[in-house]
């Protein structure tokens, strides 16, 4: 067991502030919501219990047994990290792998873990963004937008109070696209209904069919937002039934997606653009598609693995696209379009750790929040007789 050093115990004595598990939960879906998560992924609370109190934050890359330890040794009981440990189906935990014996220590220590992994990928100014910030480039845009996760409402109101409801759909995110807020588009018309005997309607009497002067209203929002947008249609619509229309979008979100692409400062040459990499990265090992001898200027990267992504970068024409976990035959895809380099996967991911330290301090500027001193890549190098 580790000794509390003065600094540790320094960040424990500011921990003041008296918050559960599922309030940090909160603050953490607000930033990455779950919903733009990829379906084979496994985000959210994995180990613990949401309304247990917080003693402090941990945060990690991946959680190994050290990493329990070390939130033991600092009397941590929650635990953020990027990749999830449980990924797939377990039927035992009789602490024969790394993830039972991880689980069965988080478990008797009572130790909560959430995991934020794709649906922090997915974030716009995510793991990816942060990657072509510390390569440099400028106007980062996503690189590979998701499809179908915006949607639009549609409903009518009486022409006297639909400024009123639009303001308070505006409150909860409806209306936001890119730069811009309070985007709606209004159509004036004449709705007609006729309430039954038990109705209570708002405008007329029941039985008695009536003709109203409506508007149109039409928004777009986030798919993560419905549920409080809908809530908000139903509290502050002035008819007893709301009249409303909801339609997925086949639209690509330039918002929500995997990936950046960037642009360099300065063109480099093919050579000196993977020593910069290097650089960045800390490493001295980059796998490379041949060299296009061509300058290299628009930069595509996706933190991790992102095989998947170079149709993509081929097609915007990006000169390079930087990930990791490319396989033999992945490289063939270069076909003298671009330049592919595999950074290694805990390289190209290695400043999400402090991404998610920052936002947490920002929001908790004095809660015990702490980054894992505990190195978790997995993968060492051997090169020229010399361990790396």
């Amino acid at each position: 067991m580790n000794v509390l050093s003065q600094k540790d115990n320094i960040i424990f004595a500011m921990n003041s502030i008296k918050m559960k598990i599922q309030e940090i939960i909160s603050i953490l879906e607000q930033w990455a919501p779950k919903a733009y998560a990829e379906d084979f992924d496994n985000v959210g609370l994995l180990i613990g219990k949401a309304e247990t109190e917080c003693t402090g934050i941990l945060i990690t890359h991946d959680v190994l047994e050290n990493v329990v330890d070390e939130a033991v040794a600092k009397k941590f009981n929650f635990i953020v990290c990027f990749h999830p440990i449980i990924f797939s189906g377990l039927k035992k935990i009789s602490g024969k792998s790394y993830v039972e014996r991880v689980l069965a220590k988080a478990i008797k220590n009572d130790i909560a873990v959430y995991a934020l992994h794709t649906a922090l990928d997915n974030l716009k100014k995510g793991v990816s963004y942060t990657l072509a910030d510390a390569l440099g480039l400028s106007d980062i845009e996503v690189l590979v937008p998701q499809e179908n996760t915006l949607k639009q409402l549609t409903t009518y109101a009486p022409k006297e109070n639909a400024t009123a409801l639009l303001e308070q759909l505006y409150k909860v995110g409806a209306g936001a696209l890119g730069n811009y807020d309070q985007c709606s588009f209004v159509t004036p018309g004449t709705g007609s209904f006729r309430g039954n005997e038990n109705a209570q309607p708002y405008l007329g009497k029941p039985m008695i069919r009536e003709e109203v002067e409506e508007v149109q209203l039409n928004l777009i929002f986030q798919k993560h937002l419905e549920g409080k947008i809908m809530q908000t249609l139903f509290e502050n619509h002035p008819y007893e039934t709301a009249a409303f229309e909801l339609h997925t979008l086949e639209n690509q979100n330039s918002e929500i997606g995997m990936g950046s692409v960037g642009i360099l400062k300065k063109e480099m040459t093919e050579e000196d653009f993977l020593k910069w990499v290097g650089q960045k990265l800390k490493t001295n090992f980059l796998r490379h598609s041949g060299f296009l001898n061509r300058k290299i200027k628009k930069v595509a990267v996706l933190g991790g693995s992102g095989s998947f992504a170079i149709p993509k970068a081929k097609q915007i024409k990006a000169d390079a696209l930087l990930t990791a976990d490319l396989k033999y035959h992945d490289f063939f895809q270069a076909e003298k379009q671009i330049l592919l380099i595999d950074g290694g996967h805990y390289e190209t991911e290695r400043f999400t750790k402090k991404l998610i330290h920052d936002h947490l301090i920002e929001k908790l500027p004095n809660f015990a929040i702490a980054l894992s001193k505990s190195l978790t890549n997995p993968v060492k190098y051997f090169s020229n007789g010399k361990k790396e």
